[in-house]
């Protein structure tokens, strides 16, 4: 992949919901909600704080996270659906 966001973004994959419940009941892709757990697939260099410097970002790629059901902006890159979200968007990370 050719892309890196700037600044405190970060690009995220969703990750993909079971399609049957714990019960074996088979939820239709209608019914579904797009999950709000994601990779990080790559980050942006920072938040550039009052004083001038570079704040590192919280996550790494790779990290699970967790984020708001309406955080990021859906793009495609290299025919992959992915979230461009800031790093405030993102709720937690998953251990």
């Amino acid at each position: 992949m050719t892309f890196r966001p700037l600044h405190d973004r970060v690009l995220v994959k969703r990750v993909e919901e079971e399609s049957t419940t714990k019960g074996g009941i088979i939820i239709p892709d209608t019914a579904k909600e797009k999950p709000q757990e994601g990779e990080v697939v790559a980050i942006g260099g920072g938040t550039i704080k009052e004083d001038g410097t570079v704040r590192p970002l919280d996550v790494k790629a790779g990290d699970r996270i967790l984020f708001g059901k309406w955080s990021g902006t859906e793009v495609t890159v290299d025919g992959v659906e992915l979230l461009i979200m800031k790093e405030s968007d993102i709720l937690g990370v998953m251990a």
